[in-house]
């Protein structure tokens, strides 16, 4: 039975029957309730999350324009997979991919070879697969064993190694030394041999926002070839980088003008500035592809390819990405994304001026970010203090130790993007200054005396 739809002039949300009680958390109900109360009801616990903006941790975008915002919602009934049933969104989706390659300087400039995702993750899978699948080929041909692929990384995030995990590859993700937190290409070649299906280079590395010097490794790998008969092709992890090195950094090579680049995937929800969630993946060329990663069907009308980890997927993103490609142009996202350098340079000088930190990437020549460690005399407190204190304000800044070799060392990070203004900044650094001088005047790494450590034995 249906429950009576409440009138406003009988009740309002917080004096009705659904207000009197815990919403239900492990059951269906049995009966309905009017939605207007249902949706104050789950908003006010969504207050519980915080504010977005806030969030200096994500690399995900968190302001956008209100035409986005209308744009996601023209689509939010559309499936992107069904291109036989909304063409024109299919249509969108391949200007993007050509947009897209040639950013990327694709030679192929009508016909790029290339897909969205729902994220960069299971791009950056894809394009794995398809240095495993071009690997496995090769090596039956020649008749020699398949069984033991490896892939070379530097530091990368966990997407690789859930890839390496789920398809039998062992990842070699080359310990990082002190000072020096991203992959080189001596290091690189070091941990390369016949059974190595690619090496993999990252454009604004996780844990610091640095670039791993792509073209370098690049000729270092030729050199390889040179010397052992291996040709083992590139992939580039530009998840944050790929929408930020082509407006900013024009000069750098990293992408399709190397040739041993063979596939490149991105984040259009980073720093391509659309709501969660769409990534992109394309190749070099269609021979870079294999065959068997595409799947054809025909239940959804028409013949239709299929390239993707996932089927069914919000066509909302893509639009979005589309949109911003024609709003902003190359201007508009040079000039976004320079403002963020800016900000992060800035950031990272005044952080550097308290005298507790020490700078490990300053915004400058990588993505718009930057990354800290405390200096060695620094006793009264850790980053892990500092952070938990920041959050007392709603900021968001997160600590973390570094990957093998440097567990040791922790590091704190903050991603400056779109929304995140000067004004902003300044009173984040104003927040820092307090966190400090309230850690210092009560530290929380000073230990108990003996006394104190007793009472906590009974």
């Amino acid at each position: 039975m249906l429950h009576k739809k409440h009138d406003s002039s009988e009740s309002s949300v917080f004096s009705s029957p659904e207000s009197q009680h815990e919403l239900e958390k492990h059951r269906l109900p049995d009966d309905s309730h009017p939605s207007n109360i249902i949706h104050q009801l789950i908003k006010d616990e969504l207050m519980l999350d915080g504010n977005s903006r806030q969030n200096l941790a994500t690399f995900c975008q968190t302001w956008f324009e209100p035409e986005v915002i209308d744009l996601m919602s023209i689509a939010i009934d559309k499936n992107i997979v069904d291109r036989d049933e909304y063409p024109q969104t299919a249509e969108i989706e391949r200007r993007c991919v050509n947009i897209i390659s040639n950013l990327w300087n694709s030679k192929e400039t009508k016909s790029a070879i290339g897909t969205s995702t729902t994220g960069s993750s299971e791009a950056a899978m894809l394009g794995g697969l398809s240095l495993l699948r071009k690997w496995q080929a090769k090596r039956k041909a020649q008749g020699l064993s398949v069984d033991k692929p490896n892939l070379v990384t530097g530091p990368v995030q966990v997407c690789w190694h859930k890839f390496a995990r789920y398809w039998g590859v062992t990842l070699r993700e080359v310990p990082i030394e002190k000072d020096q937190y991203h992959l080189t290409p001596e290091r690189a070649v070091a941990h390369c041999d016949e059974n190595t299906i690619g090496v993999v280079a990252t454009l604004g590395i996780t844990f610091t926002g640095k670039y791993d010097p792509v073209k370098d490794i690049a000729v270092a790998l030729d050199d390889f070839q040179r010397q052992t008969g291996h040709n083992i092709p590139m992939h580039v992890d530009a998840a944050s980088g790929g929408f930020i090195a082509p407006f900013i950094q024009p000069e750098l090579e990293w992408d399709f003008r190397i040739d041993r680049v063979r596939s490149i995937n991105a984040s259009g929800h980073k720093f391509g500035l659309t709501p969660l969630g769409v990534g992109w993946i394309m190749w070099h060329e269609e021979g870079d592809l294999p065959d068997d990663l595409i799947f054809h069907v025909n239940y959804l009308g028409g013949n239709m390819p299929d390239l993707a980890l996932n089927f069914s997927r919000p066509s909302g993103q893509i639009i979005a990405q589309y949109y911003n490609f024609l709003h902003l142009g190359r201007k508009g996202y040079a000039a976004i994304h320079d403002n963020c350098r800016k900000v992060a340079m800035f950031l990272a000088d005044e952080i550097n001026k308290m005298g507790h930190f020490d700078i490990i990437y300053n915004g400058d020549g990588g993505i718009p970010a930057l990354s800290w460690k405390l200096k060695p005399h620094v006793k009264d407190f850790t980053l892990y203090d500092l952070a938990d204190r920041l959050r007392n304000q709603g900021w968001l800044v997160p600590a973390y130790s570094m990957p093998a070799n440097e567990q040791e060392t922790v590091v704190q990070r903050i991603l400056v993007k779109r929304g995140f203004s000067f004004d902003l900044a300044s009173l984040l650094l104003e927040d820092y200054k307090q966190a400090i001088q309230h850690l210092t005047a009560h530290p929380v790494s000073v230990s108990l005396n003996e006394n104190e450590a007793g009472s906590f034995k009974h």
